[in-house]
């Protein structure tokens, strides 16, 4: 089993669970953490079922703008080679796992942080977790599969919406809106994954991918 700095890798079993640990920073992303996440979801190739959660008071916050990786040259952040070289090979990777991969969001999850869970087959979300398409302050549009899946969750107007303004949805209102699989109390988060995720270990995997 390899080692990372940025991430939690562990299996138990059928079941590997990954999650983004730079709670100081909300687990958004570094390029080091995006090519651990890659090693770590190729790791877990053994697995039938794969939780990806985030260490901390959030989920994920999406890019960490801090991280000098993304400089280049004259530029001192090009968002746009990041995007290409690291959020949509693992929007891609994620959304062609032959595994069910549950997103278990236990807090913030935020810009591209937001779209990695939607990428997920299955979202369970605690009450006090919320979604927000942080882009448009920043001058960007929804990446990393936005665009793409939240016209297909919640409806063309509500995703243009949500893209515009960047209100957040609190996880019931996600519920309802058929933009997640379920939201449960905080407290119930851990058992519900372990149970769905144990549920899943159970069934035929072929029919499952």
């Amino acid at each position: 089993m390899a080692e990372y700095e940025s991430i939690i890798f562990e299996q138990d079993g059928p079941v590997a669970r990954i999650t983004l640990n730079r709670p100081d920073r909300l687990n958004s992303f570094t390029a080091a953490m995006h090519e651990e996440l890659k090693a770590a979801i190729d790791e877990a190739y053994d697995a039938r079922v794969i939780i990806l959660t985030g260490a901390g008071r959030g989920f994920c916050a999406g890019q960490d703008l801090n991280d000098r990786a993304v400089t280049t040259g004259d530029h001192p952040v090009d968002l746009g080679m990041t995007v290409e070289t690291s959020w949509n090979p693992l929007i891609r990777k994620l959304t062609s796992m032959p595994q069910p991969i549950i997103a278990q969001v236990n807090g913030v999850a935020a810009g591209a942080g937001a779209n990695i869970a939607l990428a997920c087959d299955l979202v369970v979300a605690a009450r006090s977790a919320k979604f927000i398409q942080s882009f448009s302050a920043i001058g960007l549009i929804p990446d990393s599969g936005g665009t793409w899946v939240l016209p297909r969750l919640v409806g063309h107007a509500r995703a243009m919406g949500l893209a515009l303004t960047g209100e957040p949805v609190s996880a019931e209102q996600a519920e309802a809106w058929g933009m997640i699989w379920k939201s449960v109390e905080d407290e119930q988060l851990d058992a519900e994954v372990d149970a769905l995720a144990a549920k899943l270990a159970s069934l035929p995997p072929l029919g499952l991918a």
